[in-house]
C-alpha cells in the first residue's frame, strides 16, 4: 500500500487584522512513506546528544529565534545551531512543501478569510490530482490547534480526495511535523522582510537580508513542491 503524508502547521489566527500580525499563512509537507528516514533522523538524534539535549527534543523554531521557553537561556550562537540542525534535517530528508498565505487586511473577517484558503488549497489539490490520487492513501497530520484550519482541511481533502484520511499530531512524536512548524516560519519571516516587518529579535538572530536568504530561506525554497507557488 502506498502512502503519503501530509504534515500541516499555521502561523496566525482567524481573528481580526492587526498590523503586528497581517498575515495567515499554512503549510503543508509532503512524505511519500516509502522514502525512508530513518538515517537522517538518527543522525539528527546523535548530534542532539552531541550538543547536551535529550536525543528526542521537540523543536519549535518560533521560540528559537525569539529566545523563548527551551531556549530562553542559549546564546544566539546555541540558538542558531538549533536552528541550523533543524534545516540540515529537513535538506536531507526526501520531501516537498507548499504554503498558503493571505494579507488579512484583505479580508473582512474570519468567513471570508476561511473562504480564501479554501479556494487556495482546493485550487491546489485539483492542479495536482493524479499525484495525490496516485497514493493509495493520504495521510493528514494535523494538531488541531485551530478549529477553522481543521475544518478547512477536513472539508478540502475529503471531498476532492477519496483517499484521505486524518490523524490528530503530537509534535514531539513526529519530526517531519516539526519541519513544518519551521518551514512555516520561515515563510512568515520571508514575507516579514518583504514588508521591512521584521522584528528587532529577529533581526538579531538572522543578521543581514543576504545572511537570511542565504542561509535559511533559499535551501527551504528549493523544497517547494513543483507547480506551487
Amino acid at each position: 500500500m502506498s502512502d503519503l503524508s501530509i504534515f500541516v502547521d499555521e502561523s496566525g489566527d482567524f481573528g481580526a487584522f492587526e498590523p503586528h500580525a497581517p498575515l495567515y499563512i499554512f503549510t503543508l509537507v509532503f512524505h511519500d512513506q516509502s522514502a525512508q528516514i530513518q538515517g537522517q533522523r538518527t543522525r539528527l538524534e546523535d548530534s542532539l546528544r552531541r550538543m547536551g539535549y535529550d536525543p528526542a527534543h521537540c523543536f519549535h523554531a518560533g521560540p528559537i529565534i525569539r529566545r523563548e521557553e527551551d531556549y530562553a537561556f542559549l546564546s544566539i550562537a546555541e540558538r542558531r545551531s538549533c536552528l541550523n540542525k533543524l534545516v540540515s534535517f529537513a535538506r536531507s530528508v526526501p520531501i516537498s512543501y507548499c504554503s498558503f498565505c493571505v494579507e488579512k487586511k484583505r479580508v473582512s473577517d474570519s468567513l471570508v478569510l476561511t473562504v480564501e484558503l479554501t479556494k487556495l488549497l482546493s485550487a491546489f489539490l485539483q492542479r495536482h490530482y493524479a499525484f495525490f490520487t496516485s497514493f493509495d492513501r493520504v495521510i493528514v497530520y494535523y494538531d488541531n490547534g485551530q478549529v477553522e484550519l481543521n475544518k478547512i482541511l477536513a472539508s478540502v481533502f475529503t471531498v476532492l480526495l477519496s483517499n484521505a484520511q486524518f490523524r490528530k499530531v503530537y509534535p514531539s512524536e513526529y519530526r517531519l511535523f516539526q519541519i513544518a512548524d519551521l518551514i512555516c516560519t520561515l515563510e512568515l519571516i520571508d514575507q516579514k522582510m518583504q514588508r521591512h516587518m521584521l522584528s528587532k529579535s529577529e533581526q538579531l538572530f538572522f543578521g543581514t537580508a543576504r545572511d537570511l536568504k542565504k542561509n535559511y530561506l533559499k535551501p527551504i525554497k528549493r523544497m517547494k513542491f513543483p507547480g506551487s507557488h
